[in-house]
């Protein structure tokens, strides 16, 4: 079995294989496989290391391509998660990536607490910058995102991950379709004008993005009580948008900036230079907030439950 592989570990480049890494334990599930902590016997530094099997299966053979495409060629966006290095052998790709700290959605689940407003302003700026980063630089839309796709590490740094699903913009369109979560599916790539050709842009993130922000706002997310991913669908198609409720002590520019990544016209919906104009955003790239100190109090809470 072939295998193949330099590690980026502490600024220093060690040829690696398989073999000098210990799994410790799982940290979740990506599009395409499973995400394990490891440790680097030789250094003990730690990682976490996406271990996808290679298939016969042309779909998930592109998934694979794409995750590992998007995720080498982001080095140099601090909001996207870094790659240290890769093993391709016979039967998997390992995708070697910083170690976070938690996802935003087992942070939410264990602590059971809305994020305060402060700290969601910080992960505003950079996830909308990461999106706008993949567009920009790469052509690239990336699909899922969610709050279990948004890390976190005990620095207070917030990033984007798992790129298996994200497609290429042809003149700034999507012409491929390809799954995500439901649950944070834009309406217009749910019922989209002819399915046979999609035809939708960056903004079915935005709305993602905004549903994202509500249930971290909120601490539930706004379709909870649906039974069905049928029932979703249909509420999120004929419903008015969810927003942050109003009496919860939320900003203006909070409100507004939800709103608007929840415009349901995507045509009407702004674009990632037009949200990162808007007065929320402008506010939370300046404003010093320690998301670290905040991190380090709700570890607590996360690790006591």
């Amino acid at each position: 079995m072939q295998q193949t592989g330099i590690l980026n570990l502490n600024g220093q480049k060690l040829p690696s294989d398989c073999s000098d890494l210990e799994a410790l334990g799982e940290l979740g599930h990506g599009t395409c496989g499973q995400v394990i902590k490891m440790r680097h016997r030789k250094t003990s530094s730690f990682l976490a290391v996406k271990q996808m099997r290679r298939s016969s299966n042309r779909e998930e053979n592109k998934r694979i391509i794409m995750d590992l495409d998007v995720v080498m060629k982001s080095h140099d966006c601090p909001y996207i998660v870094q790659c240290i290095g890769i093993f391709i052998t016979t039967s998997e790709v390992w995708i070697c990536m910083e170690l976070m700290a938690t996802c935003l959605d087992k942070l939410l689940k264990k602590t059971r607490i809305p994020i305060p407003e402060k700290i969601l302003g910080k992960m505003a700026v950079a996830i909308v910058k990461a999106l706008n980063y993949l567009k920009e630089r790469h052509g690239v839309i990336h699909r899922d995102v969610k709050p279990s796709n948004i890390l976190l590490d005990e620095k207070g740094s917030v990033k984007l991950c798992d790129f298996g699903i994200s497609g290429r913009l042809v003149d700034s369109k999507a012409k491929t379709r390809s799954a995500g979560c439901a649950a944070y599916m834009a309406p217009e790539r749910i019922d989209p004008p002819d399915p046979e050709r999609p035809d939708y842009d960056i903004r079915a993130d935005v709305w993602s993005l905004g549903i994202s922000l509500v249930e971290l706002a909120t601490g539930e997310f706004p379709y909870k009580n649906c039974r069905t991913d049928f029932e979703l669908l249909t509420k999120v198609l004929q419903e008015e948008p969810p927003l942050l409720p109003p009496n919860n002590g939320f900003s203006l520019d909070f409100c507004s900036f939800v709103r608007d990544c929840l415009t349901k016209d995507y045509k009407k919906r702004p674009k990632y230079k037009k949200l990162l104009e808007h007065p929320f955003i402008k506010r939370y790239e300046i404003l010093n907030v320690d998301v670290a100190a905040w991190f380090a109090d709700v570890s607590k809470l996360m690790n006591s439950s």
